[in-house]
């Protein structure tokens, strides 16, 4: 007879079964505020969602969505769209609302500490009402900290760091802070006022901003650190990486990141012509998107436009199906005009005798990745094309400008000339310097250079105080009577979120392309969650095994056998041994959680009450050790 592979549910079993939460970097509770939208409680939802992460409303418009990858609904037929409804609960209460004060902001999330709703001990509420009272997100007589940096991990490391009760001082070498956020994503994607509305927000808790510094620069790292009793660098990856190609150091050949840099800061660019874009991941898109949108076209409008881009090409290593970009961004620029070429690689780049660019030449890519899945391209050189191109601009990758770290004696460099790190300390080799965000992992999504920023300050605030904080998780499963779902919830398609035509889009640069769901499309797409932090309980004391809950299963995820053909590891086998002696004469449930729906028909099928939905959360209490 088939043995069956089995698991005796833990803690971290049941973590495992949220899978959009425990593929969230800052283990955001997705499925609660999802299923909140479902219910129509709005401002729970946004409160759900805020908790952990004080860029909420900036990741509801450009956040990489692994929440949404790993979402089980998806075996079905496809992903709830959970970013478009984080979207849509924190337009109305977050970055815009009438009224949003830090403090009464953080009274809310107080009031939700303790009573169950977060499914996960990440929660800035559980955290704040350990610090108490005593410690107001305006105090102003906390220990000093320096941020370099104002990307989404110095701004969430500052964020969290002023609740606890220090100063914070954020240096940021660009005339606004916000660092990427304000200089590296397009205006199409994220509005200037929704980064002021969250800036504000932050300096409202008693962060400082200090911009036009560059460490290093205006101001040496040294005076910064003999001011601050620690100092966070978090500069992220500001310059682009290029190929060392005959014709790359020609006129006309531009880096990537520094394009979409001067367009945020509407200062000249200087693009005509033919453009190529070498690249094929998000970026790269939002370099081509962003070079599509200076066509001239009524010039006059505004100071972003330049005339005479006559095409945009897209040039990657990649196949169409290996390509990283998103799949909205790769039909968002076919619409727009971008023009694909896939498998190609660049060979050389042709000057003029003036030394400006006049096309790129291409060699057939035949493979990307090597067996072992790392990154090893090879090529065809017999097999080449050419482009014309007036412009080329590099979109492959970032690296970090290091400069700051000159003369800096006890911070210590690898073989890469990268900045020795420890990971779990998130201290550099200099006892009172820490790093965060993609200076320390390489090039990632936003949200988990917040969760970067969010580490770090705790890391720093035990560091300041002398004393180690500890978090105590505890399991708690909560009955819910009466459970039941919304009618034909799985039969309900995924709703498309709604966008300006390419038309709309091309006309106005600064046209935001999605304009996100009305409140019938964000409840309709809530209730699309299969609430996978509700699990079906059995009490073996009550089960007759009448086997009514497997027949009834729609999806047939539950299945009797007996005991002699389960087989797992030694928590399976203790389990078993304690409860029978000849394992043929007894029998269990095996339930296959990949594939339930969580409808709740077994539970209200049994004639014991053996079964029971429950949903799972975790309580968390905070200690300090010294």
């Amino acid at each position: 007879m088939q043995p069956y592979q089995v698991e005796v549910p833990t803690v971290e079993y049941w973590q495992r079964q949220i899978k959009c939460q425990d593929a969230c970097p800052v283990h955001t509770d997705a499925r609660g505020y999802v299923r909140a939208v479902a219910e129509g409680q709005f401002e729970e939802a946004y409160l759900i969602a805020r908790g952990p992460n004080p860029m909420a409303s900036i990741c509801g418009r450009v956040c990489g969505a692994p929440c949404e990858a790993a979402c089980r609904r998806k075996e079905l037929d496809e992903a709830v769209s959970i970013r478009a409804l984080k979207r849509f609960i924190t337009d109305r209460f977050g970055w815009n609302a009438e009224e949003r004060s830090p403090l009464k902001l953080i009274r809310r999330l107080l009031g939700r500490a303790g009573n169950h709703s977060s499914s996960r001990g990440e929660e800035l509420a559980a955290f704040r009402a350990f610090l108490g009272d005593q410690q107001s997100p305006d105090n102003i007589d906390g220990e000093k900290v320096a941020i370099i940096g104002s990307g989404p991990a110095g701004l969430s490391a500052a964020h969290d760091l002023a609740l606890m009760g220090l100063r914070p001082t954020v240096y940021e070498m660009e005339p606004i802070p916000a660092g990427m956020l304000a200089v590296g994503i397009p205006k199409y994607r994220l509005p200037n006022e929704l980064i002021e509305a969250e800036v504000d927000f932050i300096r409202t808790l008693g962060v400082e901003f200090i911009c036009n510094t560059q460490v290093g620069r205006d101001i040496s790292l040294a005076e910064i650190r003999s001011s601050h009793q620690a100092t966070v660098i978090a500069i992220g990856l500001k310059k682009s990486r290029s190929v060392p190609l005959p014709g790359s150091e020609g006129k006309g050949v531009l880096g990537g990141i520094e394009i979409l840099r001067d367009v945020a800061l509407k200062q000249q660019v200087d693009i005509t012509g033919k453009v190529v874009v070498i690249g094929g991941g998000n970026v790269a898109y939002d370099v081509a998107r962003t070079v599509v949108r200076q066509t001239g076209v009524d010039v006059s409008r505004t100071a972003l436009r330049t005339t005479g881009v006559e095409s945009v090409h897209l040039c990657s290593l990649e196949s169409l199906e290996q390509l990283p970009a998103d799949d909205l961004e790769i039909l968002e620029g076919d619409e727009e005009g971008v023009v694909r070429h896939h498998s190609v690689g660049p060979k050389e780049i042709l000057l003029g005798d003036d030394g400006w660019v006049k096309g790129v030449v291409f060699q057939r890519c035949t493979r990307v990745f090597d067996e072992q899945g790392r990154f090893s391209p090879t090529f065809d050189e017999d097999d080449l094309i050419t482009i014309e191109a007036d412009r080329v601009i590099w979109s492959i990758g970032q690296n970090a400008d290091l400069s700051l770290l000159k003369g800096v004696e006890d911070i210590e460099l690898t073989d890469r000339g990268q900045p020795r790190y420890n990971a779990e300390t998130m201290r550099t080799t200099a006892q009172d310097v820490f790093m965060a965000g993609d200076i320390t992992y390489g090039p990632k999504l936003l949200i988990d250079a917040v969760a970067s920023g969010k580490h770090v300050a705790r890391k720093v605030f035990e560091f300041v105080r002398e004393k180690e904080l500890v978090e105590n998780v505890q399991l708690v499963h909560l009955e819910i009577p009466d459970y039941d779902r919304e009618p034909d919830y799985e039969k309900i398609h995924r709703a498309e979120i709604p966008a300006l035509s390419a038309k709309d889009r091309i006309s106005d640069p600064l046209a935001i392309v999605e304009t996100g769901y009305d409140q019938s499309n964000a409840i309709c797409e809530g209730c699309r969650c299969l609430d996978c932090g509700v699990n079906t309980i059995f009490d073996s004391e009550k089960c007759i095994l009448c086997g009514g809950c497997a027949d009834v299963c729609p999806e047939l995820c539950l299945e009797l056998v007996s005991l002699d053909r389960l087989v797992g590891d030694d928590l399976l086998q203790q389990t078993i041994t304690d409860r029978a002696e000849d394992l043929s004469q007894f029998s269990a449930i095996v339930k296959d959680e990949t594939i339930c729906i969580r409808c709740g028909l077994c539970a209200q099928r049994c004639p014991t009450g053996a079964i029971t939905m429950e949903k799972f959360t975790l309580k968390s209490t905070w200690e300090i050790k010294n």
